[in-house]
Order: structure tokens, then sequence, then C-alpha cells
């Protein structure tokens, strides 16, 4: 009798098992190695197996673990500290993932309302946004898709087009209980769709006009993927909630709201809270992600290597029927076609990559920040034939 499979149907996994990595590489249990170009979706900093931060976790691991936030937490105190250095902010509350960075902004921005006697407040959001899991951030996200099946949505939010001013202004004019606008820097299930910098401007200036908060969700384009600390700053502008996750502690889990302002004072105690968030571990890995980070100059090295990247693809695929274009910044990159290419993310690991197709067109790319030139010119050198080995045999079909 064949055995059960103990694990719910949740994901539609590729048929491989990594059992190590190292750098750049993955190892699966056959011995074969992989360039991982994803990081584990935005995750993995450091890459693997990174030598600071295996010794700081062991040593960590060595001390405590966990205590809980009845207590006081000295690395929360480090950690939250470096982040305000670097956003500009004021403040930080810590948790574990991104879905519930992303589910304390939005209760910050319920709660502003209410202060502010708003009994109904909305909030602005986005087509092909996504925010989370839960039924609260899964009503914020944009996309029917995931949200099927989850009805009654949470309600509260209004949906507008991304980089559409106008649209915005309409709703300003028209929705006297919007309370805050919660936008990505760089949508990334969206298929690596950039908010321009000109907009994230308008929406600093139309959210200090209308006492609204802007709320930048950085948990996949933030912690120094894009070149910048935090992708929103290309645009010269501090919002008053970010939410941070995946990147922030190099595979360890976490995640964070930075806030400023009024924004920064909603929460009291008895609010909001969580057992695991901020406990000793993980601060520790988000202390060293971002020291090495500085010490080995890694926002220069994605802003570098993402230029190569995306110029190098763009040099490969230029005039070929199908190709859309490449975009994204730093080493956050989207290639989009114009037909569904999930076929590609299983012939890439056939090839040794190791990649995802999001929004049903577009390659994404995340590799892990210690990326060199080296693995940028073989992910190209194998990503570029492949492309064009399935557009061209979609034509040859279609003949």
């Amino acid at each position: 009798m064949a055995a059960t499979q103990p694990l719910m149907n949740t994901y539609a996994r590729q048929p491989v098992a990594f059992t190590h990595g190292d750098g750049a590489w993955l190892y699966d249990t056959d011995g074969r190695r992989y360039l991982d170009c994803l990081a584990g979706i935005a995750v993995n900093t450091l890459g693997h197996n990174h030598p600071k931060l295996v010794a700081a976790l062991r040593e960590q691991v060595a001390r405590i673990i966990h205590s809980s936030n009845l207590f006081e937490v000295p690395l929360q105190t480090e950690l939250g500290a470096k982040l305000v250095e670097l956003s500009g902010m004021t403040n930080v509350f810590f948790c574990s993932t991104g879905l519930e960075a992303n589910e304390a902004a939005l209760k910050i921005a319920r709660k502003y309302g209410h202060e502010r006697g708003i009994a109904l407040p909305e909030i602005v959001v986005y087509e092909r946004a996504f925010h989370g899991r839960s039924i609260a951030t899964l009503s914020a996200t944009g996309n029917e898709k995931v949200q099927k099946g989850f009805e009654p949505l949470v309600e509260g939010f209004v949906r507008v087009p991304l980089n559409d001013v106008a649209a915005l202004e309409r709703v300003a004019a028209e929705r006297p209980n919007v309370v805050a606008v919660f936008l990505e820097a760089i949508q990334g299930e969206g298929g690596i769709q950039p908010a321009r910098a000109e907009y994230l401007q308008a929406v600093r200036r139309l959210c200090d006009q209308r006492g609204w908060l802007m709320m930048v969700d950085e948990v996949q384009c933030g912690t120094g993927r894009t070149g910048r600390w935090f992708a929103h700053q290309w645009a010269g502008v501090v919002p008053d909630v970010m939410p941070l996750a995946k990147g922030l502690a190099s595979g360890v889990p976490i995640g964070a709201v930075v806030a400023r302002g009024a924004a920064a004072e909603v929460f009291q105690p008895g609010n909001h809270g969580t057992t695991f968030g901020g406990n000793p571990l993980a601060m520790r890995a988000g202390l060293v992600t971002i020291a090495t980070m500085q010490e080995d100059g890694l926002l220069d090295n994605a802003s570098r290597l993402g230029q190569l990247i995306m110029s190098a693809i763009e040099r490969g695929l230029a005039g070929m029927p199908g190709f859309v274009e490449v975009r994204g910044q730093g080493l956050m990159i989207g290639v989009e076609l114009d037909r569904p290419c999930g076929v590609l993310v299983k012939r890439a690991l056939d090839a040794g990559l190791v990649l995802n197709v999001t929004a049903d067109r577009v390659v994404r790319l995340l590799p892990p920040l210690i990326f060199g030139v080296e693995h940028a010119e073989q992910l190209v050198g194998t990503l570029v034939p492949l492309i064009r080995r399935f557009l061209e045999e979609d034509r040859a079909k279609a003949a």
C-alpha cells in the first residue's frame, strides 16, 4: 500500500529537493548543482552558508532563541535602531512574516482612522497587488484567482490602477473615508511592476494634503534588493508605514513594520502583539545581514549586477517575436513575454537554474545579493537561449 502524503496540497512543487547550498549555489538530493536566481523568493540575501551568518546564528542558538515579548529583548532595540537609521523613520514593530507585517499596517491605518472620527475607514489598494494570504491581506491583494473561494472578503478597500495619478485624485474627491494608501514600491507577484518615481512623489503629496498615511509594502523589494535600502528611496520620499520581511534576516523568519509620525503612535499595549516576533535569533540574523551588506558593499553590487543582467537580456532577446520587455531595479528583475511561460521553470531547473514565473508571463529573477559577475554571465548565458527556444517552438507550432 502506497504511503499517504502527509502534507496538505497547497503547493504545485517542482520535483527537486535541495539538501544544502553554498554562496549562490544549491545542491539537490542527487548532488546536482543549480545557480540560485530566486533566493527563496527574495529571502536569502547573503546566499547560502554565509560564514558570518552561520557563525552568528550558532552563537545565538547557544545563548537564547526565544524569551517572548513579555520581557525586554535587547537585540530588538538594536535592530530597530538600525532600521530607523536606514529609513529615516522613528519606530519599529517586529513580527515573523511579511503577511503579519502587512496585517499590522492595515490595523494601524484602521485605528488611525477611528482616532480621527472615521467610523468606516477605507484604504486605497492596487490592481495586481499582493500583500499576503490572511483574509485581510488577501482582500487588499489585487488578484481574483487567489481570492476565489475565500469570500466574503474584508470590506474597506478602494482599488485603483498603479501609476495613475488621476485615478487616485478621483478617489480623494469622492471617498471621504479614505485614511491611507497602501502600495508596493515594486509589485513582485504582480509581474515586477515598479511604481514610477513621479507616482510615488504624487502619492506622498496627496497623503500630506489629505492627512492620509502613505504605506509602502517593501516586503519583497526592500532590504537592499534594488540597490537602495528600500525601493521607495529611489523616488526621494519617506512613507509613514513600511512593512518589511523576506530578505531582512537572510532566511530566518522575520517581519517588521517601520513607522513615523502619528502612525508610529497608534499602537498601545494591548492593541497588537506576537508570540514569535522579535525573537533573539531573528534579531541577530537581521543585524548580521545588515552589517554584512554594509561591509561588503552589497547595495552597489545589486545595482551594478542588475544593470548588467538586464542589459544583457535585452540585447539577447531584442527583436525576438514574443519578447515584451525586461524591467526592474537592481536584483529584482522581470522578463515579460507575450504569452504564458510557466514551462520555463522546469526547463530552467533542467538547465541548472532556479527561477520562477509570476503573473503567468513574467520570468522573475531574485538572486542573492552576493551574486558575482560570473554568476550573472552564467544566468544570462543559460536563460536567454531557453527563452529564445521556447518562443521559437511556439512560433513553429503556430505556423
